[in-house]
């Protein structure tokens, strides 16, 4: 993991919310077992098994689940780039394909935009083995001056 100080506060507010001691509820069974693979600024990779708790009716991942974890991880990407609080100001999702509970999966992030306080990033959700995109979440985010603690005090 290449290191910087951005980069080490979003993956430690990462592990707070995977761990419940930062968040709702929901994030932790988002989250659950998500592991941090590569993490660079701006650029993160995980190695991810699609948990129990986040099925449909037809036994695959709630596509409402998928999308809060696109979210959450886009903002944490952002964050260890920006160093910076964001808002979602855009949020598109492509779903490609369904996955099944207990399928394993890789997430990739990057920013690939900064326009100053509007930053875009891509998140890519993949089939582990033979690659295939299951979803693609696109997200601009708007920035401020407030750092995680700034705003877990307000």
């Amino acid at each position: 993991m290449e290191g910087s100080d951005s980069l080490k506060k979003s993956l430690s507010w990462l592990h707070g919310v995977i761990n419940g001691k930062i968040g709702h509820g929901l994030e932790v069974i988002i989250l659950q077992g998500l592991r941090v693979i590569h993490a660079e600024k701006g650029f993160m990779r995980f190695d991810f098994v699609v948990p129990n708790a986040v099925l449909d009716v037809d036994g695959n991942w709630s596509f409402g689940a998928l999308a809060s974890l696109l979210d959450i991880i886009g903002i944490v990407t952002i964050y260890s780039f920006a160093n910076r609080v964001i808002s979602t100001v855009d949020f598109n999702v492509s779903y490609y394909s369904t996955i099944k509970i207990q399928e394993h999966v890789e997430i990739e992030s990057k920013v690939n935009a900064n326009r100053g306080k509007l930053m875009h990033v891509v998140v890519e959700v993949r089939r582990k083995g033979n690659g295939e995109v299951i979803a693609e979440g696109k997200l601009w985010m708007a920035s401020n001056k407030l750092t995680f603690a700034q705003v877990s005090k307000l």
